[in-house]
């Protein structure tokens, strides 16, 4: 993945509308999830107050609480693709929660590549072919411009071509019953 071009807008002390930002976002990648990509486009952990001056709110996170939202690219490498030496090892890992805190979290251990996200996450696929795979097993196959509700059910995503997917999110913060 490449890095891409992030336009942010704002107002001015006089309320005018106004282009607060205009810069290229890179990718994040680690070790310990070789092969993906996580381009974080914008974040907020809460409603945001308009007018504002268009900075970039705080969050820490890699799933946004309830009233947060992510808006965020994700690669998945081909079927077959080689893990650098070392990418198992605790380094890896230690580095790969830092990246993307919150994530490696939300993983089964009884059954890789599930995890499960008090979020709902409106996703489109941009480039390859994935499989959307639920715990019923089932599984669905989406293609470029195929989208997906993920309403915080347990599933995952696998890439099973020889080509990279990226798809493109927006993670929103959402109760599960029984949360305080």
């Amino acid at each position: 993945m490449t890095s891409r071009r992030r336009i942010i807008t704002g107002h001015t002390a006089e309320g005018e509308s106004r282009v607060a930002s205009d810069r290229l976002v890179d990718p994040l990648t680690s070790p310990g999830l070789p092969g993906v990509e996580m381009l974080y486009l914008w974040g907020t952990d809460e409603p945001r107050t308009y007018p504002d001056d268009g900075e970039e709110p705080r969050w820490t996170q890699h799933f946004p609480p309830v009233g947060g939202l992510r808006f965020v690219t994700f690669t998945l490498p081909p079927a077959g693709f080689e893990a650098p030496e070392g990418a198992d090892s605790e380094e890896a890992q230690a580095h790969a929660r830092a990246s993307f805190p919150g994530l490696l979290e939300t993983y089964r251990d009884d059954q890789p590549g599930i995890h499960t996200s008090d979020t709902t996450d409106v996703a489109m696929v941009l480039s390859g072919e994935v499989v959307l795979g639920t715990t019923d097993g089932a599984e669905t196959v989406l293609h470029a411009g195929d989208t997906v509700v993920q309403n915080g059910t347990a599933h995952s995503w696998t890439n099973r071509s020889d080509a990279p997917v990226e798809m493109l999110f927006v993670l929103s913060g959402a109760r599960r019953e029984g949360d305080a």
